[in-house]
This record gives C-alpha cells, structure tokens and sequence, in this order.
C-alpha cells in the first residue's frame, strides 16, 4: 500500500494518542518500525494499569519493561498495526490469530500490509488452505487496482524484499472484489477455493530433453503424474520449499547454476529451459536424494 492508499484508508484510523499517552509500533525484537512498515501497537504513559486482576501470569506476558529504558512499562496490545503517513495507525488485525505453517508461526496480517504496500494492490486477504496431500498453503486474494497488466508473478517477486520466504504465498487469486459480511468487515469464509476460480491451463507436453528432465524433477517435487510446460509451478502447489528442493534437483540434473529467483521470475518448464541454456555449465554437484531434504525444525521463527 502506498503512501497515498494509506492516507486515504477507509477503515477507522487509531489515534492520535491521548495526553501523558505514548503509543509504539514495535517488531519482535522490540524495536521501532518504520513507516508503513506493521508492528504490535505498544501502549505506555500515566494512564498504564498494573496489570490483570490475579493473573500474575498474563501481567508478565502483557506488561513489559519499556524498552528505552525509562524504568516504565509498556502493554503489549495484540494488535498489528501499521504508521499512516499523517502520524495516526491503521489496524491490519490480531497478533494472536497467528497461523502455523510448515513449522513457521506467521502473522497473516504482517502478508497482507506487504502486499498492499506493491502500487498494482487495492486490496489484499491471506488465507491458509490445505490441499490434497495434507499441504498446508497460504493463499493470497487480490483485487488489484487494475486487472489491466497486472502481474502476480511480479508482485511475488516484490514480495521476496519484504517479507521471509516462508511467508510468501503459493497461490495469488485475483477478485473483483472481496466478499463482506453484513457488518462490513471481510467475510473470510467466503472467500473462494483456489480451485474453483483458478483457469485451467492447456497441457502442453515437453519437446525436449531439457523440458522433459524438467517436467520429471517437477513432478517429483509436487507429486504430479504430468505438468505442462506452462503450467505454473506455484499454482499448482509450490511453496518455498519445495521451490528449494526444485532448483537443487534441477541444477544439479542439467549441472547448471539455477536460483530460487529464477523460478519466481519464470515458474514454468519453458520459462526455466530457457534460462537454463544461458547458465554455464561448469559447475560440479554434490547430489543428495531429495528424501534426505527435510523440513526445517528451528529456523527463525519456525518451532
């Protein structure tokens, strides 16, 4: 979202502060945040309570030292929070309707400010879905400012300057707008299945060694009996795992030096090929079956 989205934001602003109130928009570490960037809203200043009536417990969690060391405290309010160019906060949501994916605890809301600060996003809701094979997905639903050239596989490429690899999502659905419940607010049970709004792409099969080698590591990696040279690896499933163990296996099957990069700038067996024939191929693999390429256990903020 840009400067001039957030200003003229339709939902309710917060603040300004009231007087011997001090309002913070801090990240994990405890630190500010920048403009435009989401955070927890820190709430401190006379007006402070001591804390929750015979829950020593939740005072400790919620009432912290301040962080600027004043000797004061500050209350963690839950809520995820982005800074308007004109000084007052929009609320992006709760910091406790976190969701856990492939072992990464992620805030939908912290996706979601990230995609709405790309100029071609309006507007922009992050689902978790879960697929067949017990995958689970996030799902991004976007009306764009205009459907007229906009690109998804641009805004994800966008997104891999903001936000982690873990919380970039596999599938982007383009609505023209999102569904509301009768208070107005997004009515997140309503929003589509991937599958039923997605096109189908028309299979087209690999006319060479390279598309075929390609197609093979592809189906491997997204259990798929058959994938076009056009399907889209994302659509069909791929995260940024599986994106991982995708360009090992492909680089070292075609002994090219291939990126995760690549495959969000070209997510298809043709787009792939083509930057493959432009890498050297000098490069020597040490190659691992892709059964030894395991899920990371503790990893930021995976658990």
């Amino acid at each position: 979202m840009n400067a001039e989205q957030l200003t003229n934001d339709v939902s309710a602003p917060i603040g300004p502060p009231l007087a011997n109130t001090q309002l913070y928009v801090l990240d994990r570490s405890l630190q500010l945040v920048p403009l435009g960037v989401p955070g927890e809203l820190h709430i401190g200043g006379d007006g402070l309570a001591r804390g929750y009536l015979h829950r020593p417990d939740l005072t400790a969690e919620r009432f912290i030292p301040d962080p600027f060391g004043n000797g004061d405290r500050l209350y963690k309010t839950g809520d995820l929070v982005q800074t308007r160019p004109d000084g007052r906060m929009r609320f992006l949501g709760r910091m406790d309707t976190q969701v856990k994916v492939r072992g990464f605890r992620i805030e939908l809301g912290e996706i979601e400010a990230a995609l709405e600060r790309d100029p071609s996003v309006k507007q922009a809701i992050v689902a978790v879905q879960q697929d067949n094979s017990d995958d689970q997905q996030l799902i991004a639903y976007i009306v764009p400012n205009t459907k007229e050239n906009f690109s998804a596989d641009e805004v994800r490429i966008s997104l891999q300057q903001m936000i982690p690899h873990y919380m970039i999502p596999s599938s982007f659905m383009i609505l023209d707008a999102l569904p509301v419940s009768q208070s107005g607010k997004v009515d997140r049970r309503a929003l589509p299945r991937p599958d039923k709004i997605a096109t189908e792409t028309p299979y087209l099969e690999p006319r060479d060694e390279t598309e075929r080698t390609l197609a093979a590591i592809l189906q491997d990696v997204l259990k798929r009996e058959k994938i076009g040279i056009r399907d889209n690896f994302f659509e069909l499933g791929g995260n940024s795992l599986k994106a991982a163990k995708a360009i090992f296996m492909m680089s070292s099957a075609l002994n090219v030096s291939l990126g995760l990069t690549d495959l969000f700038r070209e997510p298809t067996i043709e787009g792939l090929a083509r930057i493959a024939a432009t890498k050297p191929t000098s490069i020597d693999f040490e190659i691992h079956p892709l059964e030894d390429m395991e899920e990371p256990k503790s990893m930021g903020a995976a658990e």
